[in-house]
């Protein structure tokens, strides 16, 4: 077996550009043209994103959850509010979302401040769920240690038959986050590593359109 050098893995860009002249005054326009095209591509899961978070001795943590919608308010995502995510946002209510989209060569970074949506609009949300989904959500006490696989599938028998009829409530400690944007970065992938990268940053009650190195 041939050793694997993984500095030898390397890609040169070349799908498209990103200028000045031609993106929306409004990021959130932006976001969404860009959005609109990872879903015409048919990517598998284009509102897959990275929430990154810090604890409260500013160490940061990173994983992947689900877009469920976006409008001038934010972008929300559902989970666990007893998580390892959710205790560190109640502690430091600022986080950073990452869109990859590979087979664009687009990336998407978002910075902003983070509050919970309404119980009503978790609760919304939550019905639209297939049953075993919001299930697996009421079994779940996320990020903490239990003793098994057979754990999980024991309460999810007995879950199943308590609720047979499909009407699972809404967890108490389950709901959803809308992250507020205060910085957009769009970046696209270009040849020699000469990537277009354009920043919003807030200005007054616009946004300041900036180019930044690559």
């Amino acid at each position: 077996m041939e050793p694997l050098s993984i500095a030898d893995l390397r890609l040169d860009y070349k799908l498209a550009a990103l200028n000045e002249a031609d993106v929306d005054p409004d990021p959130l326009r932006q976001f969404e043209k860009w959005f609109l095209q990872a879903l015409a591509s048919e990517l598998k899961e284009p509102n897959a994103m990275t929430l990154a978070t810090v604890d409260s001795q500013c160490r940061p943590d990173a994983r992947i959850v689900l877009l469920k919608g976006f409008d001038e308010q934010g972008f929300v995502f559902y989970t666990n509010y007893e998580s390892q995510k959710g205790r560190e946002l109640a502690g430091n209510p600022n986080a950073a979302l990452v869109f990859y989209w590979a087979e664009l060569e687009r990336q998407i970074r978002i910075t902003g401040t983070v509050l919970k949506v309404t119980r009503e609009d978790s609760g919304a949300y939550f019905r639209t769920r297939p049953v075993a989904s919001r299930l697996g959500a009421s079994i779940s006490r996320q990020s903490s240690v239990i003793s098994g696989r057979e754990f999980l599938e024991s309460e999810m028998a007995r879950l199943t038959a308590e609720y047979s009829d499909g009407e699972v409530p809404l967890p108490d400690f389950w709901g959803g986050y809308r992250v507020k944007p205060g910085c957009f970065e769009f970046w696209q992938g270009r040849r020699s590593r000469l990537h277009d990268r354009i920043r919003y940053w807030p200005e007054g009650e616009s946004w300041r359109i900036e180019r930044l190195s690559p």
